[in-house]
């Protein structure tokens, strides 16, 4: 209870100072003096101090005299009076006066300052409990409206969250803005994507022809302003201002309606008739609910767009001809469109939750929903229906926490076409074996009759050539044909690195006419095996080196390298070669493609590369190439090493 202002009033020059500097200062009290009751009464109204020690016998002015003064006009704080000669008269005028303590000459200096202490303890002690009941009142009114507006607050919040009107939700909004802000008018105005211009889409308050054909260029207006600047706008005052033509306003506040950081509206409250200011804490109640309006607006397209996106999906899934059909994690029907229930003879469509196999009675179907992917998360089959009139192609796929997912299309026509160019190809095969066969014993039978000159002789040899080309394309495009039509997919579990030598060892001869060295970079063991057909994977690096070697120069080299690469093998065949052009290599993995290099100096079929991607491809793999004219090329094939662990289950 130290540093409170008192006012000393003592004429005796000897006492005053030592009061003032020794005794009360030394306490810790803030002093003033003064010489007399005038002097001291003009203190104590400018200055206000906290308690008031004033001699009674003065010149001019008495204590009691100054405290009666004082009192005419406010109420004075705490007085001590200070006597040299006491009596019981003095003691009632003084009690009456005001006077909270009353000490006679000579004292001793501690008692003054237990005297000064006890009463201004007194005096806060009173005031506290005169003055609490009011503040506990104004406190209890402020809480209580701060609760109404938070109850407020979780209702939009709700309706928010909840309803599906925009319209209903956004009024909601603007009244409960009008309602906190205690404004007279409140409104939201949203932008016209095609005008850009602001147009009002909930109000409350005054209503109008006016109002309702309230439209607003972004460029020059207030709420333009709040939209480019992406800012709160408060303006308060007694003068009319203008929003817009016949439009007026005295208070106002605007805050922008933020959606995924883009200004969207501004939802605003005002007053017109009076100019009340709005409470400091509004600003911060309409920004809130400003951010129920984005939210509600933000939620209302979202739905709107997953409604349409919805629509959208039913209606392709609905009217396809694929038959789609989907199961939960359990094998239970989710889904199950028109194509699939007619081709499958699915009756009503009481069938979503029910296991697969009471509701699609064909045994395949249900043999492909149990079965595990092959590859990755997916796996492929053919179905037959209607005795084997209809055939399906049919993709079986898992998706993370919704199940499996079946899509099936109908390649009756395609199985046909496919049966069809088999027939073809295998009888026009056999059909020209046999005059090839004859070619050549003709050939023969011109070089047993006599000898042959020179031009005879390279005639015969061309013509052996051109019948054995002949002859290796009929070949290939048989293997291309059983490739393709899926006639090799048994599969075992093959070692990559012996087939590789064996390749390489075969070869050899031939590279060793032309003066090349093989390099091998390939390790003997420590890689994992492939699942796939061993005799394919044989053709596939046969293939690439035969190549390798044809097109490099004569002491070039071919580097054949193998390693493993996060579970997959991947093969690398280089060469030193005369490389494939920019322009060619996107095209050199279709059939009978060669480039003009290649057709002028080299034979081929151009159904080689054609085979090894197609053979690749097969087994779940990739094949490219990286080339560089007069430099050399490299094929790189990536295949999924095998790994019993999830190896599928038949």
């Amino acid at each position: 209870m130290t540093g409170e202002r008192i006012l000393l009033i003592e004429d005796s020059d000897e006492l005053r100072p030592f009061l003032a500097g020794t005794i009360l200062t030394g306490a810790g009290f803030d002093v003033m003096t003064a010489a007399n009751g005038v002097e001291g009464l003009a203190l104590a109204r400018d200055l206000q101090p906290d308690l008031i020690i004033a001699d009674q016998q003065m010149p001019g002015m008495s204590g009691l005299a100054v405290l009666e003064a004082l009192a005419e006009q406010q109420a004075p704080p705490p007085f001590i009076l200070i006597t040299a000669e006491g009596s019981e008269a003095l003691a009632v005028s003084a009690l009456r006066a005001g006077v909270n303590d009353y000490l006679i000459k000579p004292f001793d200096p501690a008692e003054l300052v237990e005297a000064i202490k006890r009463t201004l303890a007194r005096y806060w002690t009173r005031q506290i409990a005169e003055t609490v009941p009011v503040q506990l009142y104004e406190a209890n009114v402020q809480l209580e409206g701060r609760l109404r507006e938070l109850d407020t607050l979780v209702e939009i919040g709700k309706r928010v969250t909840s309803a599906l009107d925009l319209r209903q939700v956004l009024n909601r909004v603007v009244e409960a803005a009008v309602s906190l802000a205690k404004a007279e008018e409140g409104t939201l105005l949203l932008i016209d994507p095609p005008t850009g211009e602001l147009y009002l889409y909930a109000s409350a308050g005054h209503e109008g022809a006016t109002r309702d054909q309230l439209r607003l260029q972004v460029s020059d207006s207030l709420a333009g302003q709040v939209i480019k600047n992406k800012k709160a706008l408060v303006i308060t005052g007694e003068q009319l201002q203008k929003i817009k033509t016949h439009y007026y306003f005295r208070s106002l506040i605007y805050v922008p309606l933020i959606v995924k950081e883009q200004a969207i509206g501004v939802l605003g409250v005002t007053n017109r008739d009076t100019g009340g200011d709005f409470a400091q804490h509004t600003l911060q109640l309409i920004r809130v609910l400003g951010d129920f309006a984005s939210i509600a607006i933000d939620n209302a397209r979202l739905f709107a767009q997953s409604e349409q996106e919805r629509d959208t999906l039913n209606a392709i899934l609905h009217n396809t001809e694929d038959v789609i059909i989907v199961t939960d994690e359990y094998n239970c029907v989710l889904f199950c469109n028109p194509a699939a229930r007619e081709m499958f003879h699915v009756q009503g469509n009481s069938f979503h939750g029910k296991p697969l196999g009471e509701v699609v009675l064909h045994e395949d179907v249900q043999e492909l929903f149990k079965r595990e992917a092959r590859t990755g998360r997916s796996r492929r089959s053919e179905i037959t229906v209607d005795d084997g009139s209809i055939v399906l192609n049919a993709q079986l796929t898992i998706i993370e926490g919704v199940g499996r997912v079946a899509v099936m299309q109908d390649i009756t026509s395609l199985k046909e076409m496919d049966r069809i160019k088999s027939e073809f190809v295998t009888t026009v095969s056999h059909d020209l074996r046999s005059p090839l066969t004859a070619i050549l014993g003709y050939v023969e039978l011109l070089r047993r009759t006599g000898p042959l000159n020179e031009s005879q002789q390279q005639f015969a040899e061309r013509i052996t050539g051109s019948v054995s080309s002949i002859s290796k394309l009929i070949e290939e495009l048989l293997e291309l044909g059983k490739i393709e039509a899926g006639f090799d997919e048994d599969r075992e579990v093959v070692v990559l690195a012996p087939l590789i030598y064996q390749v390489a060892e075969s070869l050899s001869v031939v590279a060793e006419k032309k003066q090349q060295r093989i390099e091998m970079e390939v390790p003997g063991d420590g890689l994992p095996p492939v699942l796939g057909h061993p005799l394919r994977l044989r053709q596939v690096i046969a293939n690439l080196v035969e190549n390798a070697i044809k097109y490099t120069p004569d002491e070039g080299w071919i580097r054949i390298s193998l390693e493993n690469n996060k579970g997959l093998l991947l093969l690398r065949i280089a060469d030193s070669g005369i490389g494939i052009p920019k322009k060619d290599q996107p095209y050199i993995f279709d059939k009978f493609y060669r480039t003009d290099e290649a057709v002028d100096k080299f034979p081929g079929t151009g159904l080689g590369l054609s085979i090894v991607k197609s053979v690749v491809e097969a087994h779940g793999g990739r094949i490219w190439v990286n080339s560089q004219v007069g430099v050399g090329t490299t094929f790189s094939v990536m295949l999924p090493a095998y790994n019993p662990e999830v190896a599928p289950r038949d």
